[in-house]
């Protein structure tokens, strides 16, 4: 059972990848025609976050904000839950040469803006991700040692 869990998680993980890159990078604006010529960097540190605050665009704001987050947190919990981190740095740092490698690839095909406030929300999803696996694994031994003390005082 433990193998065809393993299996589907990582189809699943292939699944969130090609996701992933539909909405980043290989948008309905992507094509080869153009390369180099329509990718713009902004430099500036969440200039557009806090002009869509300014206009009381709340819904704009909290759905690029969060959704950058969010985006990258089943990647940390698939490196924390296969063992490809040995820590939560590993997972951070994973986590930002992916969106670095997203970043160049929008820019590259002009199918997006590159920012580095999408690098530091990304890495930030990619932490917490590990950090979730992490700390569920921790809680997890903690009650199955809670059960296996309970049920062994009760065979006493």
């Amino acid at each position: 059972m433990a193998g065809f869990s393993r299996k589907w998680m990582h189809v699943l993980f292939a699944v969130y990848l090609v996701i992933l890159f539909r909405i980043t990078v290989f948008r309905s604006t992507f094509g080869l025609g153009h390369l180099f010529q329509n990718g713009r960097i902004i430099l500036s540190f969440f200039r557009d976050y806090i002009e869509l605050i300014r206009q009381g665009n709340w819904f704009s704001f909290v759905y690029l904000f969060a959704g950058n987050i969010i985006w990258f947190v089943p990647f940390g919990m698939y490196m924390q839950y296969n063992g490809k981190c040995r820590n939560l740095l590993w997972a951070a740092v994973y986590g930002f040469l992916l969106s670095f490698l997203i970043e160049t690839m929008q820019f590259v095909f002009g199918t997006g803006y590159s920012e580095p406030d999408d690098l530091i929300l990304n890495t930030l999803g990619a932490w917490l991700g590990a950090f979730m696996v992490k700390a569920g694994k921790k809680s997890w031994k903690l009650l199955n040692m809670e059960w296996k003390t309970e049920r062994g005082a009760e065979r006493k």
